[in-house]
């Protein structure tokens, strides 16, 4: 059995996961994120201890499923499912805010495959959460905070929606709630605040699920705002009861690096924290980087390989595609140990464009990919959308680094290379001292490989134009391969953290 370490590292699942929905099955947990204009949607992990998680799949894997048109921005799509299991199986319920509003799905195995949606055109607003009362009437409650009665089988509503406790009168955006009976009450779980600095997570309490509701006198039950502790944004959570009956909380949080306002890359992510129940109410343990392991010996999944071959008929699920994915512009299949990926659209300037990427999870890290681009053009990117990424693309034995930055799309810098495969490279270095408040959260470095692995750096750019700061939006970054012309192959794809 594996022993107990004394402490563990958060964010437990680093790079842009946010907006965490949880639930236990058993011994096991299950976790869904919000994955807005990517495909497939709702990235779902497995764990046994809280700790160490794995992706196990997408929920929204197939057209059927999970339509994004061509016009969704980015930062649109798929927000904020809720994950729950009950009588048996597991159900989702998330927002498309870019095609049919909120959804259901359900299956026997998380990991697929999940039902066809049943569309709840009755149920306006975003974050919607599902609750069964002693009754078995199904709650659906979403951003706002409004309520109403549904067929979670069939999306029917029953009767008009009911306005609940929607948080501290001075905070804007009470969204993400979730409502749960225990002990004597039903709990109503909200964030409010707005997603940036000043995010919070307040909780209220009342005898049924319509309340009414008590606040906690000690609201908000967790927040970072006007701190300058390293996690930030801190909100959007949901609880956990353990087998052992103590209780956690998974949220999301940033960690800005670099100067003034601090700068981050990596998304929102997901973090976990303690809870203690006191009179009535949770008591959310210290949030940090480094805290105490939970008391039961940790299960470590087994670390899955950081560099793909393409060798499997079909993609892993961490990689991700720009709103949809099909097997006539991304396959592995039509030569055998590469993926090859047929062009739409011209440049990562394009909605349409042929993307297949990872999300970036260290602060430090490296990308490497061996590409052929035969007679197409394509590459290696730092993708945060599409007014913001840096790219490497090898065309007609000449390797070209393009800096898109809002309005301005400069290539700064080539090289001619012999027309054979070349391996792409990009390093992000962070900021380990600060300076200058204006000092980014990291260089990124973007060259090319040599055949005896030295690196031939043709330009380093300033992280901060990646930045959500910078950019706006609710994503970070993902790095991946492209097509902008034709057809180019990719014999493997390796990621490489360097601040384990």
């Amino acid at each position: 059995m594996p022993e107990p370490r004394n402490t563990i590292n958060n964010p437990v699942i680093p790079g842009f996961y946010p907006d965490p929905s949880i639930c236990r099955a058993g011994a096991d947990y299950y976790l869904a994120c919000s994955s807005f204009e990517y495909f497939p949607g709702v990235p779902i992990f497995h764990s046994r201890d809280l700790v160490h998680w794995i992706q196990i799949g997408n929920v929204l894997d197939r057209p059927s499923q999970l339509r994004l048109p061509l016009g969704t921005p980015s930062s649109g799509g798929i927000y904020a499912p809720t994950l729950r299991h009950h009588g048996g199986r597991f159900w989702l319920i998330v927002t498309n805010v870019s095609d049919g509003g909120n959804l259901l799905v359900t299956a026997t195995d998380p990991a697929g495959p999940w039902s066809d949606p049943v569309q709840l055109s009755g149920v306006k607003g975003i974050d919607p959460d599902l609750a069964w009362d002693d009754d078995g009437a199904c709650w659906c409650t979403c951003a706002g905070v409004e309520q109403i009665r549904i067929d979670p089988h069939t999306g029917e509503t029953f009767g008009p929606p009911r306005r609940l406790w929607s948080g501290s009168p001075d905070a804007k955006a009470p969204e993400a709630p979730h409502l749960y009976h225990i002990g004597d009450y039903w709990y109503l779980l909200i964030a409010e605040g707005g997603t940036e600095r000043c995010h919070g997570v307040s909780i209220a309490r009342g005898r049924t699920p319509a309340g009414p509701f008590e606040p906690c006198p000690d609201n908000p039950v967790l927040t970072h705002r006007g701190t300058d502790l390293p996690i930030q944004n801190t909100g959007h959570a949901d609880l956990v009861q353990a087998p052992d009956d103590s209780w956690w909380m998974v949220l999301l949080g940033v960690r800005p690096g670099g100067g003034s306002p601090g700068w981050h890359v990596l998304g929102r992510e997901t973090f976990l924290v303690p809870v203690d129940w006191v009179d009535g109410w949770p008591v959310v343990g210290e949030l940090s980087t480094v805290m105490p392991a939970p008391p039961w010996p940790l299960q470590p999944h087994a670390v899955p390989s950081d560099k793909d071959d393409f060798d499997m008929a079909e993609l892993a699920p961490p990689w991700i595609s720009l709103r949809h994915r099909s097997a006539e512009k991304c396959t592995t299949k039509e030569r055998p140990g590469w993926l090859t990926l047929h062009a739409l659209g011209a440049s990562l300037d394009d909605g349409d464009v042929t993307f297949v990427g990872r999300r970036q999870q260290h602060l430090s890290c490296r990308a490497r990919a061996l590409i052929d681009p035969a007679d197409g053009r394509g590459g290696l990117a730092v993708r945060l959308d599409e007014q913001h990424h840096y790219d490497i693309e090898a065309v007609s034995g000449e390797i070209r680094v393009t800096a898109r930055i809002g309005p301005l799309n400069t290539v700064v810098a080539s090289r001619r290379v012999p027309a054979d495969p070349v391996v792409l490279r990009i390093e992000m270095e962070a900021v380990r001292t600060v300076d200058d408040a204006r000092t980014g959260p990291d260089t990124v470095s973007i060259g090319i490989e040599e055949p005896d692995g030295t690196f031939t750096e043709l330009t380093a750019l300033d992280g901060r134009y990646l930045s959500t700061e910078v950019a706006g939006g609710f994503t970070g970054r993902v790095i991946g391969m492209f097509a902008s012309a034709g057809s180019v192959h990719f014999d493997w794809f390796d990621y490489e953290p360097l601040d384990r």
